[in-house]
C-alpha cells in the first residue's frame, strides 16, 4: 500500500545516477510506503546510485490539488456546446486508435446500474412517509396529507414491484397520463409521488420505459432533478436512469437537456442521488458522440469528488462513468486537472475491495496523455503498480504491466524510477509465470529497461 500523504513532499526525490544497474550506498532520500510491505523495499535500494549530483531529475508538473472545480457558468457550458455540435462529426473518438483493453470483468456491472439494484426500493418500502413524519413532528397531531393522483396506484403508502404487476396493459397508458400530469403540479408531495411512480414503472419492463418516453414523461421529469425536496429529486434521477436505459429515451433525454441538470444532482445530491445520477451519465455516455457534451457541462469534477468521497457504490459508480468519459481526450485532460490521479493511486493499492483492477483501467486510459503521465509519476504511481505486479491478482498484473509501459516507452526518466523501486525482480517473474499477455508486456518492459541510457535531454519530459 503505498503512502500518498507525502507524495508531494519532495519533487527530488527520485535522483539517479549514470549506470542505474551498479549497486551502491544507498540514497538519504526515502521512498516512502508502509513498514514491511515486502522484501522489494530492501532490494531497491541495491539499485540506487550514491552519485547524486550526476544527474538529478526534478518534477516539473506542477503541484495539483485534491479536488479542481471548473467555474463553469450556463453560458460557457452553452457556448462549449455549441462547438461540439459544429465539429462533432469532424472528429473522431481518440478510443479507436487505443490499445483495446479488457475491461468485461474489470466493468461488468452496469447492466446492474440502477437504484434497485443497491436496495433503495426495498429501503422505500420500509421509510416512514412523509405524512408521518409530519405527524411526529406536529407532536401527534393528525395532518391532512397533500392529495397525490391516480387513487389505488399513486397513493400507496408502500412501493414495491407488485403494484407495478397490477396494472393491466390497457390501464398502463392511463396511469402514466395521470403521473405525468402529477409532475406539473403546484403539491411537491404529488410531484415526488409522481416521479416515484415512474420510477417503478420503468424499474425492469422495457415496453414500460418505450411507452414513458413516448407520452412525455423525460421533459417534466427534468425540472424536478433542481428540486429543493431530496426525495423528489431522487425518484426523479432514478426515473431517468431506468428510462436512459432504453436506447431511444437516451436521444430524448439529450435533446430535452438534461445534462446540466444531471450535473447539478451529482453536485447537490444526496449520496443515492449522486450514483444514480453518475449511473444516468454513464447510461447516455454508452454514445459516443454525448461523451464530450457530458464533459464539457462539468461532469468530470462532481465525478471525481464522488470518486473521493462516496460510498464503496459510489466510488464505482464514479470510477466506471469516469473510464466510458475518458476515451474522449478532452475528459482525460479534465480529469488530471480535477485531481482524479491521487485517489486512483490510492485505490490501486486496495486489493480485495473491487476497486484496484478498475482503478488502474482508469489509470491506464489517463496515461494516454502526457499530462495524464505526468500526474501519476507525480502522485506515487510507479510505486503502487509495482507493488501490485508483485502481489496483486493476475488480471491487475495485467493492468499494472500494461500502465507502466505506458509510463516508461519513451521516458528515460521513468525508466530509472522504475528501477529504483525494484521492478525488475517482479518484472522477470512475470514475464514467466504470468498470463500471455502480461508476459509480453513484461518482456518489452525489460527490454526498453536494458537499453543503454542515453542523455536524459533527449527524453520525453
Amino acid at each position: 500500500m503505498v503512502s500518498l500523504e507525502d507524495s508531494n513532499s519532495n519533487s527530488n526525490r527520485f535522483p539517479l545516477g549514470r549506470n542505474l544497474y551498479t549497486p551502491g550506498s544507498p540514497s538519504t532520500t526515502r521512498i516512502h510506503r508502509h513498514a514491511g510491505r515486502s522484501m522489494r523495499t530492501v532490494r531497491s535500494n541495491f539499485y540506487q546510485s550514491a552519485d547524486n549530483s550526476s544527474c538529478s531529475f526534478t518534477s516539473a508538473v506542477p503541484e495539483r490539488s485534491g479536488f479542481v472545480s471548473e467555474n463553469l457558468t450556463e453560458s460557457v457550458i452553452d457556448m462549449r456546446l455549441g462547438e461540439l455540435v459544429a465539429k462533432a462529426k469532424s472528429v473522431k473518438s481518440e478510443s479507436e486508435n487505443e490499445e483495446f483493453l479488457d475491461i468485461s470483468q474489470a466493468f461488468s456491472y452496469f447492466s446492474a446500474c440502477s437504484s434497485d439494484i443497491s436496495g433503495e426500493l426495498q429501503r422505500l418500502a420500509s421509510l416512514r412517509s412523509p405524512e408521518n413524519i409530519l405527524k411526529e413532528n406536529n407532536g401527534g397531531a393528525e395532518v391532512e396529507p397533500e392529495p397525490e393522483p391516480c387513487h389505488g396506484f399513486v397513493q400507496r403508502e408502500n412501493f414495491s414491484t407488485e403494484i407495478i404487476e397490477s396494472i393491466s396493459p390497457e390501464d398502463l397508458q392511463p396511469t402514466v397520463k395521470i403521473c405525468i400530469d402529477g409532475l406539473q403540479s403546484l403539491s411537491i408531495a404529488v410531484k415526488r409521488s409522481a416521479a416515484a411512480k415512474l420510477r417503478l414503472l420503468a424499474k425492469n419492463r422495457v415496453d414500460n420505459r418505450a411507452l414513458i418516453g413516448e407520452s412525455g414523461a423525460i421533459p417534466a421529469l427534468i425540472p424536478l432533478l433542481r428540486n429543493s425536496d431530496p426525495w423528489t429529486q431522487e425518484h426523479a434521477v432514478t426515473a431517468l436512469l431506468n428510462l436512459s436505459l432504453f436506447e431511444a429515451n437516451k436521444t430524448l433525454i439529450i435533446n430535452a437537456g438534461a445534462i446540466k441538470s444531471l450535473v447539478y444532482v451529482l453536485k447537490t445530491g444526496t449520496e443515492t442521488s449522486k450514483q444514480n445520477a453518475a449511473c444516468a451519465l454513464l447510461s447516455l455516455a454508452l454514445v459516443d458522440e454525448n461523451k464530450t457534451s457530458i464533459g464539457a457541462c462539468g461532469a468530470i469534477p462532481p465525478l471525481v469528488s464522488l470518486l473521493m468521497t462516496g460510498s464503496n457504490r459510489g466510488k464505482k459508480d464514479a470510477l466506471t462513468t469516469l473510464y466510458k468519459l475518458c476515451s474522449a481526450r478532452q475528459n482525460k485532460e479534465r480529469a488530471v486537472s480535477a485531481g482524479a490521479v491521487k485517489p486512483l493511486v490510492g485505490m490501486v493499492g486496495e486489493q480485495g475491495t473491487g476497486m484496484s483492477e478498475k482503478a488502474m483501467v482508469v489509470l491506464s486510459s489517463l496515461a494516454g496523455i502526457k499530462e495524464g503521465r505526468e500526474a501519476i509519476v507525480e502522485e506515487a504511481g510507479i510505486t503502487a503498480l509495482v507493488e501490485v505486479i508483485e502481489d496483486g491478482s493476475v488480471k491487475g498484473k495485467e493492468f499494472a504491466v500494461l500502465t507502466l509501459l505506458q509510463l516508461c516507452a519513451d521516458n528515460v526518466r521513468n525508466r530509472g524510477l522504475l528501477v529504483r523501486e525494484g521492478a525488475i525482480p517482479p518484472l522477470v517473474a512475470l514475464s514467466q509465470t504470468g498470463s500471455v499477455r502480461a508476459k509480453l508486456k513484461a518482456e518489452t518492459l525489460l527490454g526498453y529497461l536494458r537499453e543503454p541510457r542515453q542523455d536524459a535531454s533527449s527524453s520525453s519530459p
